[in-house]
C-alpha cells in the first residue's frame, strides 16, 4: 500500500511539473524607440503581413512585428482610436472618433479607398467575419454603426444600454461589446442586427478590454475594481473572476496556450491567467513592464505581446488634451482671437473718440496681442501637438 501511495505522488507530481511547465514564462524581449506624433489608443496585430497598426489621435502608424521598424502610415483618421482587419477581403478599417467616420484603407498599400459616416465619436471597432460587417461602437451615441465590409455602406445602426467600450466578434454572427457605464457585457446578432442578451457582470466594475477563447466559448473582460470577468459566451453566466492589475484596459487570449492577458497601464504590469479548464483559470503571472501601456496586441502565432507607451509628465498630458479635444479646441481658439481682435477694434474706436486715454490704449494693445496668440494656436494647432507629443514614445516586445 505504501508502495503505491509514493507511486501515486511521484505521478501526481510529475503531472504537476508538466504542467507547470507548459505554461510560458513570459519575458521582455525587445523596445523599439518609435516616435511619431500624438498620443496613443488600440493596437491591433495583422497576422497576414506580420504587422502592429498603432492608433496615434490623427494617424496610424504600421510597424514591423520583428523589427518594430515604421513601414508605413494612414494619414487623416481624426481622432483614431481603433482598427479592424480583413485580411480575406484585403481591407482595413479604422474608427474616427472626432469624424464621425471609418476610414476603409487598402491592407496591402495602405491607401484609403472609402469613408463611411458613423454614430458619433465610434471607439472600438471590430469585423464580424460571418457577417462581413464591420461594427463601430459609438461612445457618444451609445449605439453601434454596421457598415458593409465590401461595398463599405452603412447597413444599420443598434441602440445600446450604455457607453461601450471593447468588442469580439466569435465567427458565427455575434458580435460581443462591454458597456462601460452599466457594467453589462452585451451580445449582437450581427445579421439581424438585433440585441440577443444583455448580461450583467456582477463584481466588475467599468469593463474596457475584451477577448474570447472561441473554441471553449468563454468572453474575458477586464475590470476597472483589477479583476478580469469570466462569462460563458452561450449563457452569460460569469464563470468566474480572477485578480488582475489597476488601470487595465486591453484584454487578449491566445488559443494555442490557452492564455488570457490584461495589460494594466496603472500600475505597469501585465498578468498572464492559465486556463486550466473552461471553468478554472490561475493567475500564473503578474510581468513588470513599464507604466501607462495600457493597450495591447497579439500574435497568436507566437504568442508576442505588443505593448506601446512614452514617459509621462505635463506635455504628454498636455498632448493627449490638445489631441482628445481638437475637434472643441481649435475652433474655440479660432473664435476665441477673432473675440479679441474685435475687442481691440472696439477699444481703438473709444481710444479716438475719448482723447487717446493711456487706459483705452493699452486696452487696445492687450486685446490685440491675445487675438494674435489665439490666432497663431489656432494656425499652429499641429505644430504645437507635434512639439508636445512624447518623445520616447516607443513599443516592447513579450514573450
Amino acid at each position: 500500500m505504501r508502495g503505491k501511495s509514493v507511486l501515486v505522488q511521484l505521478i501526481v507530481a510529475s503531472l504537476s511539473l508538466t504542467l507547470h511547465a507548459a505554461v510560458p514564462d513570459y519575458h521582455f524581449l525587445k523596445r523599439v524607440d518609435v516616435g511619431g506624433i500624438g498620443g496613443w489608443d488600440y493596437l491591433t496585430y495583422d497576422p497576414s503581413g506580420h504587422r502592429v497598426f498603432v492608433s496615434r489621435g490623427n494617424h496610424v502608424m504600421v510597424l514591423d512585428g520583428e523589427s518594430g521598424a515604421t513601414l508605413g502610415d494612414i494619414p487623416d483618421t481624426l481622432g483614431v482610436h481603433g482598427i479592424a482587419l480583413a485580411p480575406e477581403l484585403g481591407r482595413g478599417f479604422t474608427s474616427n472618433g472626432q469624424a464621425n467616420s471609418v476610414t476603409i484603407f487598402d491592407l496591402t498599400t495602405l491607401k484609403p479607398i472609402s469613408q463611411a459616416p458613423t454614430g458619433k465619436n465610434p471607439d472600438a471597432i471590430v469585423y464580424d467575419p460571418a457577417s462581413k460587417r464591420v461594427f463601430t461602437f459609438n461612445g457618444r451615441s451609445n449605439s453601434a454603426t454596421a457598415i458593409d465590409a465590401v461595398s463599405g455602406q452603412p447597413v444599420g445602426t443598434i441602440s445600446l444600454t450604455g457607453n461601450p467600450e471593447f468588442a469580439v466578434a466569435d465567427g458565427r454572427g455575434t458580435v460581443f461589446v462591454n458597456i462601460e457605464s452599466k457594467h453589462t457585457l452585451t451580445a449582437i446578432d450581427s445579421r439581424n442586427l438585433s440585441i440577443r442578451a444583455d448580461w450583467n457582470m456582477p463584481g466588475c466594475d467599468g469593463p474596457s478590454g475584451l477577448s474570447m477563447d472561441l473554441e471553449n466559448r468563454r468572453l474575458f473582460a477586464v475590470c476597472s475594481n483589477k479583476v478580469m470577468a469570466i462569462v460563458d459566451a452561450d449563457s452569460g453566466r460569469l464563470v468566474t473572476t480572477v485578480p488582475i492589475g489597476s488601470g487595465p484596459d486591453a484584454s487578449a487570449f491566445a488559443s494555442k496556450t490557452g492564455l488570457a492577458f490584461s495589460s494594466n497601464g496603472g500600475d505597469g504590469t501585465l498578468t498572464v491567467v492559465h486556463e486550466d479548464s473552461p471553468d478554472k483559470f490561475t493567475v500564473v503571472q503578474n510581468v513588470r513592464t513599464e507604466n501607462g501601456a495600457r493597450t495591447m496586441a497579439l500574435d497568436q502565432d507566437t504568442g508576442t505581446v505588443y505593448l506601446v507607451t512614452a514617459s509621462f509628465g505635463p506635455a504628454t498630458i498636455l498632448s493627449f488634451v490638445f489631441q482628445l479635444f481638437r475637434f472643441v479646441v481649435r475652433p474655440v481658439e479660432a473664435g476665441l482671437a477673432v473675440l479679441f481682435v474685435l475687442l481691440s477694434l472696439r477699444s481703438l474706436m473709444r481710444a479716438r473718440s475719448r482723447g487717446w486715454t493711456r487706459k483705452l490704449q493699452s486696452y487696445c494693445g492687450a486685446f490685440l496681442v491675445l487675438g494674435i496668440i489665439f490666432a497663431a494656436l489656432s494656425w499652429q494647432y499641429d505644430a504645437v501637438e507635434r512639439a508636445l507629443s512624447p518623445k520616447d514614445f516607443h513599443m516592447t516586445m513579450w514573450r
